[in-house]
Order: structure tokens, then C-alpha cells, then sequence
């Protein structure tokens, strides 16, 4: 973030050696996440009511994602969908 100085010109940019192709394929995920993943789409729709940034918003989609992904790795089992146990 730029935020040295009384203005700040610009908004924040990917650094120039993150993987980009791997961003765009979690920004993808995210999208259709929201779209077809009934805990995601809940999050998403309760944190733009509260006004939060769409975009903010999908970041933090995308860092849940990663953390299933995480989460399925480190259990060395499937992903279980405890939404579906909800009464």
C-alpha cells in the first residue's frame, strides 16, 4: 500500500514476483465459489450487506478456499460439507 506522504496516489498492485497465473485461477475459484457453494454465497451476501467491498469481500473468499484446501491435505481426507448437518 502507498500510504507514505499526504497524498496517496494509486491503489495497491500485485508484486511482481507473486504467481499471477495462481491468482487468477483462485479469483476464478472465488466466483464460481459464490456462486454454486451454499456457505460461501452466505458469506459473501452477509459481508456485502454489512457494506464491505466486493472485491475485499472475494479476497476473503479466497483465502477460505485456500484454507480447505489446506485443511483436506492435512486431514487426508475429503472435504466434508458439515452445512448440510444444520438443522
Amino acid at each position: 500500500e502507498y500510504s507514505s506522504g499526504s497524498s496517496i496516489r494509486g491503489g495497491t498492485k500485485v508484486n511482481h514476483m507473486a504467481d499471477k497465473t495462481m491468482k487468477s485461477l483462485l479469483q476464478m475459484c472465488a466466483l464460481s465459489a459464490v456462486r454454486h457453494d451454499a456457505q460461501l454465497k452466505a458469506y459473501y451476501l452477509r459481508k456485502q450487506d454489512e457494506g464491505k467491498n466486493k472485491m475485499l469481500v472475494l479476497n476473503n473468499v479466497r483465502c477460505k478456499i485456500i484454507g480447505r484446501i489446506f485443511a483436506v491435505i492435512n486431514r487426508d481426507s475429503p472435504f466434508v460439507d458439515t452445512y448440510k448437518f444444520v438443522a
